[in-house]
């Protein structure tokens, strides 16, 4: 990329100061967090062109031109303090209000509901209650009651914590009692600030990545299959992800020849993601997924919908950052296959084509390794649908 001139006749590079901005929830992560955070911010810059510069600081003179790689959703408020603008300033997402970045909104509240934050949009939640799985979001004691109330009618009840990950901050209630005794752990303060999802518990359930990325002139899309791995503890945790990723935006993902669950994933996702700068004016993001799953319901009715949304970095922007750096490399490529993989223990196995991301000894969870690759052989698309 050539420098440009600025009208005063000094000569000014138009490649961007790239930062990573450590804030919020996500600030007090693991080591190896930490570690995978900034090896892909530096993998980001160097797709970019250009060098990571470091965190951010606020008490230094940057110049306007900047890109942001936040290990969180930011808010609107964070956003202009940092001087982002639009998606192209950042690897990640902005929301108007913190909620907004959670799975609360991929459900409604219950009717007559006591308690909703300031900003919640009730056109939002009744306009996508078709392409999420059955269930409410409540911010009061009373509301969560009334909505486990209205699901037992029809099978197990599943409460979740809605900055949870990865299966944490959720469990089953059976009744009222155990109903009381998780939100009495969840506390009033939380409750009101956070909520709660109150959602049909399925069987037989299987989760589907679909996503999207923007880097500059580059834009993929993908859908993709989560894997599974056992921890140094003999903890089932993430493992990795297997993702078909094409060039360009949602409509050549609906191209490709896939199955009709596959398709309705992608379909469902797409009304997601579409409906959101309706319902909640303000946001943008780079970088967005959404972990859309289907499965049965104890009365034997299958379910298929959106489970929650993820505008920043994640498990899988490695491969998203492999696949981008095909599509830069090869621009006749329309098609990539790319995986990332978790391992544990001092033995881990890694193919010569990988891309380490992480490997170290991290003081809470051990030994762990982190890598993705990508399988250059183009795809066939399909156009038939």
């Amino acid at each position: 990329m050539e420098p440009s001139t600025h009208p005063s006749g000094t000569v000014v590079s138009t490649l961007p100061v790239v930062l990573v901005h450590s804030e919020g929830r996500k600030a007090a992560q693991a080591g190896h967090e930490i570690g995978t955070l900034w090896e892909l911010a530096r993998q980001i810059a160097e797709l970019k062109g250009t060098r990571l510069a470091g965190e951010f600081d606020a008490n230094a003179g940057y110049p306007a031109h900047r890109y942001l790689i936040p290990n969180d959703t930011l808010t609107l408020a964070q956003a202009r303090t940092l001087g982002v603008r639009s998606e192209r300033d950042l690897f990640g997402g902005v929301v108007p209000f913190p909620f907004v970045a959670t799975k609360v909104i991929a459900h409604r509240l219950p009717d007559n509901a006591q308690g909703a934050p300031t900003g919640w949009s009730r056109e939002f939640a009744e306009n996508t209650v078709k392409v999420t799985l059955p269930g409410y979001s409540a911010f009061s004691r009373d509301d969560a009651r009334n909505a486990a109330r209205r699901l037992w009618q029809e099978g197990r009840v599943r409460i979740k914590r809605p900055y949870g990950i990865g299966g944490a901050g959720q469990a089953l209630v059976a009744d009222m009692d155990e109903l009381d005794a998780a939100l009495a752990a969840l506390g009033d303060t939380a409750l009101r600030a956070e909520g709660v999802v109150v959602e049909r518990d399925l069987d037989s359930i299987e989760t589907l990545s679909v996503g999207q990325v923007t880097l500059d002139d580059l834009v993929a899309s993908y859908y993709g299959v989560q894997h599974l791995t056992v921890n140094n503890h003999g903890h089932h945790v993430y493992g990795g992800t297997d993702l078909v990723v094409v060039r360009g935006g949602f409509d050549m993902l609906g191209r490709l020849d896939v199955t009709s669950d596959i398709h309705e994933a992608i379909v469902k996702a797409r009304a997601f993601d579409a409906a959101v700068p309706k319902g909640y004016a303000g946001v943008f993001a780079s970088r967005r997924n959404y972990d859309v799953a289907w499965g049965i319901d104890a009365l034997g009715a299958r379910h298929c919908g959106v489970l929650e949304q993820s505008w920043r970095i994640g498990g899988a922007t490695g491969a998203e950052i492999g696949a981008l750096r095909a599509f830069r490399t090869n621009p006749r490529a329309c098609a990539v296959r790319a995986s990332t993989r978790e391992l544990y223990g001092d033995d881990a196995q890694i193919p010569d084509d990988a891309c380490i991301v992480y490997r170290g000894v991290d003081e809470q969870v051990g030994a762990v390794t982190k890598y993705y690759t990508v399988d250059h052989d183009t795809l066939q698309g399909s156009s038939d649908r």
